[in-house]
């Protein structure tokens, strides 16, 4: 791999405190490093261009069983995007749902080097991983989902911490994830028999746990084990009018656990915000109150945010939450599957078309743009769409405009519903502007920061970090972004380069290399004995409830062609 120089950019590295400073990076062996001899070097001129870190996805629906699901449920989607084969690239498909090369070149196309994958039922993780390894360039990591498993609701209930922290061990290892997902949590269950949870203290049926006790004990858990993200939630109640209090109670179920870790504050992230921050009472009043979230990630470090930032236009949502999704399908009325997954959660596939002269859908757009636009700490918020949920993640560059842009927003804002009065875009909002330092902590500083990869080499460039880099056809001195939003949007849409471990894999926005990335995994350690216990209780649950055998289920090694085990920092000295 040959040296290379990255000259003149002018350089946003939130997390190394540089705010837009013209320096060279100097990348050797794939790793940012202080200098290097340019003889020896490959040399790129970014002389007027802007220079970033590789983006990162915290949170994206882009492989597994559901998202399959849905590539099948919408064939006409899939012809929408169609990408004829390359000389270097395979063939690409879809609109919404991408095949899984699309989903890398795509993303390499606006400079992002890591994503992961949000939402694994842990029965099919292996074909999760079938997917995740075929995305090209991206290193990449899954979350597994353990709001519903149905032993570790039977240790909640029963008070067994110990035989859940031995339990989630499992599940990692089993399912090769490193995050800890939740959804809807009991909910799930509770839809399995017809009914749902709104609220985080209403009870399981049978397993007569609340979604405040399940939260609680896993985000204890989750401090023991030493884990690099905090608990990664998709609260109850998404999507319906009223919710943002059953959003709040969320919070506050987690605030007296105290970190396990000392490198951060986090205990709770609760992901696609903008779809939890409702008030009214009906569809017909549906209002914003992104203010009661914005105050409360302004005033508290143990919970962080994503966006979850909708967009005009058509898509498809697959969550977990089947019982939301049954919701939407009685709304719409268009195709719907709806799945189980034995023992562990459920899920729930819809197309939508989010429009702007739709009263609820002009509250969302606005949401989101608000809870990015009014955060005080830009290393709390993390910019995503809940792909595809929102929109797409192609939909990222001109969300970064509408930041940037109040003029963008004034104009859009003339054509939406009148229920664009219900929200403080208008107001609160108007004229605030980010800057490239804030998008560069929004689509990359932060989403390190709060995965806790930055040790790891994601999300910055200072010496030892990897040689993640992206280069955009923006000169921030000549920059007028308020009025030229056009300019931005083409920028982020097509890096001038990408570079991916000191490889350039994207020039003048065309794929010039394919390399395979890494996939990210946890092992934690757990004490024998506890081991012992809990799997003999596990073992009874596969004998009498599961439909494959226990020996089957874990992911084989072979399926990772390039595991990355991520260093854990384990604690038992918490609340």
């Amino acid at each position: 791999m040959a040296d290379m120089i990255i000259k003149n950019g002018t350089v946003y590295d939130p997390l190394n405190n540089i705010p837009g400073e013209k320096k060279d990076i100097c990348i050797k062996d794939g790793k940012v490093t202080d200098k290097i001899k340019e003889k020896d070097a490959t040399v790129i001129d970014a002389k007027g261009k802007t220079v970033m870190p590789g983006g990162v996805e915290i949170h994206a629906h882009i492989a597994g069983a559901k998202v399959n699901a849905g590539r099948l449920m919408r064939p006409e989607d899939a012809w929408m995007g169609k990408v004829p084969k390359g000389k270097l690239t395979r063939a690409e498909s879809g609109s919404s749902i991408f095949n899984v090369y699309a989903t890398g070149y795509k993303y390499a196309r606006m400079g992002y080097t890591t994503l992961f994958e949000a939402a694994v039922p842990p029965l099919l993780a292996r074909h999760t991983h079938e997917e995740l390894e075929e995305i090209p360039i991206a290193d990449k990591g899954a979350y597994v989902l353990m709001d519903n498993n149905w032993l570790g609701m039977e240790y909640i209930k029963n008070g067994e911490i110990d035989k859940l922290a031995a339990l989630s061990a499992w599940f990692l290892k089993a399912t090769k994830c490193m995050v800890l997902k939740f959804v809807n949590p009991g909910g799930n269950e509770a839809w399995g028999w017809g009914k749902n949870l709104i609220e985080v203290n209403e009870h399981t049926p049978h397993f007569e746990v609340t979604p405040a006790e399940i939260l609680n004990a896993f985000a204890e858990v989750n401090e023991r084990l030493g884990l690099p993200h905090s608990i990664h939630v998709h609260c109850n109640n998404l999507g319906h009018p009223g919710n943002v209090g059953t959003t709040i109670d969320t919070f506050n179920a987690v605030k007296d656990i105290k970190p396990g870790r000392s490198d951060r504050k986090a205990i709770l992230h609760a992901t696609h915000a903008q779809f939890h921050a409702y008030g009214g009472s009906n569809w017909k009043d549906v209002e914003s109150e992104s203010k009661v979230i914005v105050d409360y990630i302004n005033s508290n470090d143990h919970v962080t945010i994503d966006m979850g930032q909708l967009m005009f236009g058509d898509t498809t949502t697959m969550t977990a939450d089947g019982a939301m999704e049954y919701d939407l399908h009685k709304l719409s009325r268009r195709k719907w599957i709806n799945c189980d997954v034995e023992l562990e959660t459920g899920s729930g596939i819809i197309p939508v078309r989010y429009s702007p002269k739709v009263a609820v859908n002009t509250v969302q757009w606005a949401i989101g743009l608000e809870l990015a636009l009014l955060i005080k700490d830009k290393t709390k918020i993390a910019l995503t769409t809940d792909h595809p949920n929102a929109a797409p993640f192609t939909k990222y560059p001109e969300i970064i405009a509408l930041l940037m842009s109040s003029t963008m927003r004034d104009g859009m804002m003339k054509g939406v519903h009148e229920s664009i009065k219900r929200t403080l875009l208008p107001s609160e909002c108007a004229g605030i502007e980010l800057t490239l330092e804030d998008i560069a902590k929004i689509t990359r500083g932060t989403q390190a920061k709060l995965l806790n990869f930055v040790e790891l080499g994601k999300g910055h460039l200072a010496p030892g970090a990897d040689g993640d880099v992206a280069v955009y056809d923006i000169d921030p001195d000549k920059l007028d972004g308020s009025r030229n939003p056009d300019q931005i949007i083409n920028a982020f849409r097509k890096a001038i380069y990408t570079i991916k471990g000191g490889e350039i894999v994207v020039k003048d926005g065309e794929v010039v290399a394919t390399p395979m990335g890494r996939t990210f995994i946890a092992n934690p350690e757990i004490d024998e004995s506890l081991n012992k216990a809990m799997l003999e209780d596990l073992t009874e649950k596969f004998v009498h409830y599961y439909s494959v055998n226990m020996a089957n289920y874990p992911v084989q090694s072979r399926y990772l062609r390039n595991p990355f085990e991520i260093p854990l920092k384990p604690s038992k000295e918490v609340a």
